[in-house]
């Protein structure tokens, strides 16, 4: 391996963790999609973040009371225009019927501690993260002698690996110690587990806790030293003289104690001691999916630290390099936070550090849909089975929440869950008047079954789960005098109409309306998949001409009087274009329904209602709304707009481990920069997905090759990515040479698809070319297709 290739896909720091005394922030994150573990790097008071998937806290969860029988009231004032008064009519009954929910936020599990004197003082000091195996790493200097501590989380073992060796003539003195994790870190009026126990057992160390479901979590560690002593305190173990020391490490949730630690211990005992056999195993695993795509776009150079190419970024610009690493660093955090049979990746991925974490939970009005933008597409369709799982574990609720709430067959997913349970916690009514989220989430079900191919799938899980949604709009929509759906209450994400504004900074009159575009552009959506999907399935039909007339009853997009197509379908909202949610810009990105080719004119439409948007301005833009605004720009063939958005966000909103930040954190006048300025890991994955769909989108059938390649990517290979219908496309590019290489692969049908390049291209022997288009290029199942194809001058 080329000493470049060796760190392409490394993140290299300098320093250790520091910011704000919050140091977890600043952590380097190793995750196997059930445990986690943020090693913070410093040298004398080593902290390693231990965390799991299913360590809940918080939770209250009583009876949802049943206020549907305020709706008429609700829908009345609306359509008699006294919308102020309608606003709050559901989330007072609630009040009054006693409801008070409390949503649950993830719960640090540990904090495995290290002490290590440093006799001569620390030199060459780095830490780094390969994210092609998992590893995180932080080595040193002192005296003539070289330290290295290396950890991962093992995907097939379920364990955390931590080895410490010393090259030179001193050999490593360590104490190791469990504890609970750092109290500074409690947030609002959170209160720390009670119970808290530790103890030792020759070379082990055992921690556990109480959680407020009065159930224990903890851990078990195996400290095994090559060469040198072991002694062990009432709490901690203490190494000496030896040439390296491995520590394994079990967790367990929702169990006791006195159970538990024996288990752990057997299972740790049985394990052979050798971190380079652990770690093969899982690095064919992790690597497998990391490696399902690569990306090169010239950058030379890989072996700078985070540190010197976010000072590029400050310059003006992210480098390739940066850009690179940003896109692998978005894919690694998916797969190390996500797997199938888990909970799905939540705003804080695993690595939650924060005693009742600012919004750390799934949010699906926009955010956890933007973590899994970039699987499909990404080749690692396989992540988004613990996302399917975890909203199929809670259509009970689902359905609770549409009946009590609105009296609705179906159900309805509120914005934010927590795993314990689906029902409505939230009732500020922005959040109560959103209908949308369950059918946004179909669409990632219908998708799966596009890109995969999986006909069993599309049967047993998209289709039902789409009817489902399919059944609330039924009874939730009502027809106005012409005969078209009206959706009342109703809510455009996070949006309020500019006819109810007070002024900035102030509460709006209201924050519900009537007919919200993205409300019909879902259920245009859901419906149309549920009959093409039911058609090619053999199944449903008998709803089919039911959900065909359903979608005959949704009312055109409406055109506002600047050319832009309209928040609110309803005339009496105006457009407020002072905001960073674009949610009617949906039926071009996320969703499909309008292109340029197939219908010019909206499509001109929305992209004018996505561009109204930049009155709003810099300072009010946010880390997932600038990966947002890339992936729409992305989608209308706006290149070098896409890629200015995430240049942007490259130099307000990436800490030094390349974490974004909902906000500014360092105030530098660009996007909102209140204190509190929330870690969350959305536009990681947002710029991952930008970054595919710049060089790729499809649809089943017709695949665009280079669709918003940005001027600056000259040259470049990425590959292969996944398109609609199974195919993986490989794709390398020279603009200067105007040469476009391709290599295409159905992964298990025969078929023709049409490619689309982004200029005319010279005839090729034995295509159809037409322009920019080749027509019925024809595909064997499992049979690479190699194209080389010259553009036109």
């Amino acid at each position: 391996m080329k000493p470049q290739e060796a760190v392409k896909n490394k993140l290299i720091l300098n320093y250790p963790s520091s910011w704000w005394g919050a140091k977890w922030r600043e952590a380097l994150p190793s995750g196997n999609g059930k445990l986690g573990a943020a090693v913070y790097g410093s040298v004398y008071e080593e902290t390693v973040l231990l965390t799991h998937e299913e360590l809940w806290r918080g939770s209250q969860t009583p009876e949802l009371p049943d206020v549907s029988d305020k709706l008429p009231e609700v829908r009345r004032l609306m359509l008699g225009g006294e919308a102020p008064k309608a606003n709050r009519i559901l989330a007072d009954a609630l009040e009054e019927r006693g409801y008070k929910p409390k949503m649950a936020w993830p719960l640090p599990l540990a904090d495995l501690k290290v002490i290590m004197s440093s006799p001569h003082g620390f030199k060459a000091y780095q830490r780094e993260l390969n994210m092609e195996t998992g590893e995180v790493t932080v080595t040193w200097r002192d005296g003539e002698t070289r330290y290295y501590r290396s950890l991962f989380v093992s995907r097939p073992d379920d364990v955390i690996v931590y080895e410490i060796r010393a090259e030179g003539p001193d050999k490593v003195q360590a104490e190791f110690r469990l504890e609970l994790h750092d109290p500074k870190d409690i947030r609002k009026s959170a209160t720390l587990p009670e119970k808290v126990e530790q103890k030792t057992d020759g070379q082990y160390l055992f921690y556990a806790a109480e959680n407020d479901d009065r159930t224990d979590f903890g851990a078990v560690a195996r400290v095994i030293p090559q060469g040198g002593t072991l002694e062990s305190g009432a709490d901690r173990l203490h190494v000496s003289g030896a040439d390296s020391v491995l520590v394994i490490l079990q967790l367990f949730v929702k169990g006791e104690r006195a159970a538990e630690w024996p288990l752990a211990q057997r299972a740790l005992a049985e394990m052979k001691p050798s971190y380079l056999s652990l770690l093969q195993p899982h690095a064919e695993e992790h690597g497998r999916l990391f490696r399902a795509v690569s990306l090169d776009l010239g950058a030379g150079s890989h072996a700078r630290s985070n540190e010197e190419l976010l000072l590029d970024a400050y310059k003006g610009e992210a480098s390739l390099e940066m850009t690179e690493k940003m896109w692998a660093y978005g894919r690694y955090l998916l797969i190390s936070s996500s797997r199938d049979g888990g909970q799905p990746c939540h705003l804080y991925g695993l690595w939650c550090g924060e005693y009742e974490g600012m919004w750390a939970f799934n949010m699906s009005n926009e955010n956890i849909q933007m973590i899994y933008w970039q699987a499909l597409s990404g080749n690692m369709p396989e992540l988004l089975l613990a996302m399917f799982d975890y909203f199929d574990r809670l259509l009970d609720d689902f359905r609770t929440n549409a009946k009590r709430l609105y009296g609705c067959r179906g159900i309805y997913i509120p914005a934010p869950t927590a795993p314990d349970t689906g029902l409505l916690k939230h009732k500020a009514p922005h959040i109560i008047h959103w209908t949308g989220a369950a059918g946004w989430i179909a669409q990632h079900y219908y998708d799966y079954y596009l890109y995969t191919g999986d006909l069993q799938f599309l049967r047993e899980r998209a289709l039902p789960f789409l009817r489902e949604t399919a059944l609330f709009y039924e009874d939730f929509f009502f027809e106005d005098e012409e005969g078209y759906y009206v959706s009342c209450p109703s809510n455009s994400p996070e949006n309020f109409p500019g006819n109810y504004s007070q002024g900035p900074g102030k509460k709006p009159l209201t924050e519900t309306a009537i007919n919200s575009t993205m409300d019909f552009a879902i259920a245009k959506e859901v419906l149309t998949h549920l009959i093409e999907g039911a058609e090619e399935a053999g199944v449903y039909s008998e709803e089919i001409g039911k959900w065909k007339t359903m979608l005959g009853k949704i009312r055109p997009y409406r055109i506002n009087e600047d050319g832009a197509v309209s928040e609110w379908m309803h005339p009496d909202f105006h457009d407020n274009y002072h905001h960073r949610h674009q949610s009617h810009i949906y039926p071009v990105f996320p969703g499909t329904e309008v292109s340029r080719d197939r219908d010019p004119e909206l499509f001109e439409a929305f992209v004018t209602a996505a561009k109204k948007r930049l009155v709003i301005g810099l300072k009010e833009q946010t880390g997932w709304s600038l990966a947002h605004m890339s992936n729409h720009y992305a989608r209308m063939g706006e290149g070098d707009l896409a890629l200015e958005c995430l240049d942007l966000l490259s130099r307000t909103c990436v800490i030094n481990n390349f974490y974004t930040f909902h906000n500014d954190w360092r105030k530098m006048g660009i996007g909102v920069d209140a204190d509190w300025a929330p870690f969350q890991i959305d536009a990681n994955m947002g710029w991952s997905a930008a970054v595919q769909e710049m060089l790729l989108f499809s649809l089943n059938g017709t695949i665009r090759v280079l669709p918003a390649l940005p001027s600056k990517w000259r040259k470049g290979h990425a590959g292969p990515l996944l398109a609609r219908g199974a195919v993986e496309v490989s794709i390398a590019w020279d603009q200067d040479a105007g040469t476009v290489q391709l290599e295409l692969c159905s992964r298990n049908r025969s078929q023709t698809v049409d490619l689309e390049l982004p200029r005319p291209v010279a005839d090729v022997q034995g295509l159809h070319v037409d322009g920019n288009r080749i027509r019925g290029v024809a595909l064997e199942a499992g049979v690479p297709v190699r194209l080389v194809l010259n553009y036109v001058n």
